[in-house]
């Protein structure tokens, strides 16, 4: 969902942030006075850590598995398209060359036009205009021997497959976190940063720096989790990589 720049400008927003926070405590409520209060501190920052922790284990956990799962489906999706042209070359020579013609054409729009259009959370009318096609031609195909009804049922099996993949994919591209578990944790985070910045610490300077490196941490999981939970967005983000392979196996078949 966020490009490079944006990521490290986030980062560079929180960290300063917290900082500012850190400073500006430390002149409001000086550390001398705050010390006494360290035990309190300490457990609020216990509890809370860990409670923030879960949560941001488990939402690092679900958004890597939500990507893996997209990332697996538009191998699939590659994959069932590359069976249907290897199903097609039982039918007849008009329909086979056909559905191959469409199939190489989808694989292609898919790497030059929907990919580039997923990343604005868009689809590409061109790819379902093709689908249709390719439902059109396939169910149109008629058969003169068994062995053709046989590669004729294969191919709408996959072609089938295919659609599911491609429906799911497109489900996928416009998924995201919903807005209360973003509140839990941007809520959470403060929390923890404003609670580092009221521990009393006798040396300013390792507070800061303690301070900092938490800051830092969470920015990164904050911002790793924002890229990942869309997995068709952002620096992170499923790649073309399973239809350029889909590309090279059309290339090289025998028609």
């Amino acid at each position: 969902m966020l490009n490079i720049f944006e990521s490290i400008a986030l980062i560079m927003v929180i960290v300063v942030g917290s900082m500012t926070c850190l400073w500006l405590i430390h002149r409001i409520w000086p550390s001398e006075q705050r010390r006494k209060h360290n035990d309190l501190i300490g457990w609020q920052m216990s509890v809370i850590g860990t409670t923030y922790a879960v949560i941001i284990g488990f939402m690092l956990y679900a958004v890597w598995t939500n990507f893996q799962v997209a990332d697996g489906n538009a191998g699939a999706e590659a994959n069932s398209l590359v069976n249907v042209a290897r199903a097609s070359k039982g039918l007849a020579a008009e329909a086979r060359t056909r559905i191959q013609s469409l199939v190489s054409d989808y694989v292609n729009v898919m790497i030059t036009d929907e990919w580039p259009a997923m990343d604005r959370i868009q689809i590409s009318p061109k790819s379902a205009r093709i689908v249709e096609q390719l439902w059109t031609t396939v169910t149109n195909t008629e058969t003169h021997s068994a062995s053709q009804q046989a590669s004729l049922s294969r191919t709408l099996a996959e072609l089938d497959d295919m659609t599911q993949h491609r429906r799911l994919r497109l489900l996928q591209v416009t998924e995201g976190i919903p807005f209360i578990l973003w509140t839990v944790l941007i809520v959470g985070g403060a929390i923890m940063i404003v609670s580092a910045c009221l521990f009393g610490s006798e040396e300013f300077k390792l507070q800061f720096v303690q301070v900092f490196m938490l800051s830092v941490l969470l920015s990164l999981a904050l911002v790793s989790i924002a890229d990942i939970s869309r997995p068709f967005q952002g620096a992170v983000h499923v790649t073309t990589e399973a239809f350029e392979h889909a590309r090279e196996t059309l290339d090289n078949m025998n028609p």
